[in-house]
């Protein structure tokens, strides 16, 4: 513990900036809000940051970039690569995160549906890999304390009607659905923008599957990035798909950096979502699937502050 307080004070002070005084970003402009401290942050949302999110502050043992986050305040932490990790770290990871009291959120299911094996195909062979990914993401799941799991359909198979595509993936993730239930895992199926060979990628589209699936262990990642970029509207998408969202992940447009480098107005929209998960005594995790828009530690005390700004709405 020693060893490692030492290394954030030697880090910070080779950027000028401190986390007892003024970012680097604050310095230059005073008229910016309160600083980051050390100690608790206290966040109202459970935000999860990834791996390499805080790298130049905690280095780059993951279990040192956990005990950072923990100490900056976050209360979750999310891992697409946790199934490719060896099942040591997996365990080894789990237990930092149980003794920090740091929820685990998504990690993707390994094959779980991609361009090269889509769930829109029917194909058996296709089929096959996603259930086996499953399989294994239960044992995964076990080791790091996970209850979520990220799930992309794939590509259109354009040689087929879109209806018929669409009971292939309903038929596929019920299959899916059957595996997880029985361990308490929720599969949490991401509408994406990055092509439009993608075949799901609205958040309409995805409540209508996850109704059509009928399964605790089926829901919708309610992406805020990827869907400022597909249909806009974001708050009240919000509320249509509400009893299907399982999972909200962050990340501003254009840029897909932090909260406030962008357009999207994320204090009203984690304002909107906290009022109504508690009016509905439901909780969600927020994973922070982006990058940050300044580099070095100074953009990283950058992106403590954002979420410390978009945070801070009354209640």
């Amino acid at each position: 513990m020693t060893q490692r307080r030492d290394f954030l004070k030697t880090a910070l002070a080779t950027t000028g900036a401190t986390l007892a005084g003024v970012s680097a970003v604050q310095a230059a402009n005073p008229a910016s809000a309160a600083p980051v401290t050390v100690g608790k942050n206290k966040f109202k949302l459970d935000y999860a940051p990834h791996i390499g999110m805080f790298e130049n502050s905690a280095g780059k043992d993951p279990i040192d970039q956990l005990k950072f986050m923990a100490d900056q305040g976050f209360t979750a932490f999310e891992d697409n690569g946790m199934m490719g990790r060896d099942p040591a770290l997996q365990e080894k990871m789990g237990a930092e995160m149980a003794r920090l009291g740091i929820k685990m959120g998504v990690f993707v299911v390994d094959k779980g549906g991609n361009g090269q094996n889509t769930l829109a195909a029917g194909k058996k062979d296709y089929i096959d890999i996603f259930l086996n990914g499953c399989k294994r993401a239960v044992d995964t799941a076990k080791r790091c304390n996970a209850k979520f799991m990220t799930v992309v359909p794939g590509d259109f198979e354009r040689n087929l009607p879109i209806g018929i595509q669409t009971g292939n993936v309903i038929d596929a993730l019920r299959r899916g659905a059957d595996i997880l239930a029985p361990a308490g895992l929720v599969m949490v199926l991401e509408a994406l923008s990055d092509t439009p060979n993608l075949f799901l990628r609205t958040s309409d589209q995805t409540y209508e599957i996850c109704r059509a699936v009928n399964s605790p262990a089926c829901k919708s990642l309610f992406d805020i990035y990827h869907m400022q970029k597909n249909e806009g509207h974001i708050i009240p998408h919000i509320d249509w798909a509400w009893d299907e969202i399982g999972y909200f992940q962050i990340g501003d447009n254009p840029g897909r950096n932090e909260p406030t480098t962008g357009e999207i107005n994320y204090k009203n929209i984690f304002k909107h979502v906290y009022d109504k998960a508690k009016a509905t005594n439901r909780s969600f995790i927020f994973g922070m699937e982006h990058g940050k828009s300044q580099t070095g530690t100074a953009g990283e005390m950058a992106l403590i502050k954002a979420y410390l700004d978009s945070d801070s709405f009354a209640v």
